[in-house]
């Protein structure tokens, strides 16, 4: 792959010395540092996510921490947060809202639900039945709703983070390719290393006791996000209009196209990455390469991110499933034929 990391600007070209990250970033992570133990990784996709408005699904096993670092991010940022634990009962007017019958007037009022946030947490995304997956469609793509006969503008910014438990199937739906399209970013995350681990039982054990009137309940790592926003609304306006700015070549968005094209004749592969994800792969770059402190996309950018944005967009064929193929071993191969690594 052709090197991409050419500045092109005479500034930026004459540009020199360790890059300067913008003050959203490092006021987020040391908010998040200070309930989370470890997960960098996850936190800057959730950066990528705040910054570019795009929506993010985190897979992971019960007790990583997925619902516990999307809380502190909300916590972290001025914003106006929403929470849908998300059951097989679930209707759509439980996120959406609905006509509800004033008593007093005798006309039917608009209920928004908790869908009208900023940021709108879909806990265990898969749990809720098909009928419901689909009320979230209109909203992830045009960031409004419709109650009644009434179209709603959805609160600016407006982003959806989703978690997945993708090991236990009891009870759950496989969200359609249509949502899953939608999702910018799917990360999976992994336990803690030893270290980390060791960290986090010494942090709850130091966590004590709520006081309640005359009662008492032990405190969670829940207990610790009170505290005043570190950052303002304004703030991240600031960044992501920066991140608009950040410079991405027409070499980086040659191999964008490439990579997602490989991915749709790949002899393995059932469906491909749609148009969607090449998209994703430049925004995205774009919010990485401003995370770092840098001010233009390079190859790095696309490799780091090609997993995230391409795994959950392709559907392999039973055969390869059969032989023991995964997504990970397809996506490697077409990276390494590319010359991306």
């Amino acid at each position: 792959m052709a090197k991409d990391t050419q500045a092109p600007t005479k500034d930026r070209a004459e540009s020199s010395g360790k890059p300067t990250t913008h003050p959203l970033i490092g006021a987020v992570k040391e908010s998040v540092a200070r309930v989370v133990v470890g997960q960098e990784k996850v936190v800057d996709r959730i950066l990528v996510a705040l910054l570019t408005g795009g929506h993010l699904l985190l897979q992971g096993v019960p007790g990583i921490a997925k619902t516990l670092l999307v809380n502190a991010v909300a916590n972290a940022v001025d914003l106006k947060f929403g929470r849908v634990q998300f059951t097989i009962d679930l209707l759509p007017a439980d996120i959406l809202g609905g006509e509800v019958l004033d008593q007093t007037t005798g006309k039917f009022r608009v209920h928004k639900g908790p869908i009208f946030a900023n940021l709108l947490l879909a806990d265990e995304v898969n749990r809720a039945a098909p009928k419901v997956q689909s009320a979230l469609l209109e909203a992830m793509q045009e960031r409004k709703v419709t109650i009644g006969q009434k179209s709603f503008i959805l609160p600016a910014p407006f982003l959806v983070i989703a978690t997945q438990n993708p090991i236990e199937q009891s009870g759950t739906f496989e969200l359609p390719e249509a949502q899953l399209d939608r999702f910018m970013l799917c990360h999976r995350l992994d336990y803690p290393t030893a270290t980390e681990e060791g960290e986090v039982l010494r942090r709850s054990l130091a966590l004590g006791l709520s006081r309640q009137r005359r009662g008492a309940v032990p405190m969670s790592a829940f207990d610790t996000l009170k505290g005043k926003p570190s950052v303002s609304v304004d703030l991240l306006v600031e960044a992501m209009e920066l991140v608009q700015k950040v410079y991405v070549s027409e070499v980086f968005v040659h191999h964008a196209v490439e990579l997602t094209r490989r991915t749709r004749n790949h002899s393995h592969v059932e469906l491909g990455a749609s148009p969607r994800a090449g998209i994703a792969l430049v925004t995205a770059a774009r919010a990485m390469a401003f995370i770092d402190g840098r001010d233009y996309a390079t190859p790095e950018d696309l490799f780091a991110l090609c997993e995230d944005v391409l795994l959950h967009r392709m559907r392999l064929t039973y055969q390869a499933m059969a032989e023991g193929i995964t997504g990970e071993n397809v996506l490697q191969e077409i990276v390494e034929s590319m010359g991306l690594t």
